[in-house]
C-alpha cells in the first residue's frame, strides 16, 4: 500500500490541476472578448475577473493540501 502513495498523490495533482487550468484560461478568454467589444467595460470586468480567477486557483491550492495529506 505504501508504494502506492507516490501514484495517488500525482493523479490528485494531475486531475485536480486540470480544472482550475481550463477554467481560468476560460475566464480570461470571456473577459479579453468582453474587453475588446467594449473597451469602456473594462474596469468593470477587472475585479470581478480577477476574483473568479482567485476562487479558481484556490481550487488548486485544497487539492495541493488533499495531496500533502495523503
Amino acid at each position: 500500500m505504501e508504494e502506492l502513495t507516490p501514484f495517488a498523490k500525482a493523479i490528485v495533482m494531475a486531475i485536480g490541476a486540470i480544472a482550475p487550468a481550463i477554467s481560468i484560461g476560460m475566464i480570461g478568454t470571456k473577459a479579453m472578448e468582453s474587453i475588446g467589444r467594449n473597451p469602456e467595460s473594462a474596469s468593470k470586468i477587472l475585479v470581478p475577473m480577477l476574483l473568479s480567477c482567485a476562487f479558481a486557483e484556490a481550487i488548486a491550492i485544497y487539492v495541493l493540501v488533499i495531496a500533502f495529506s495523503i
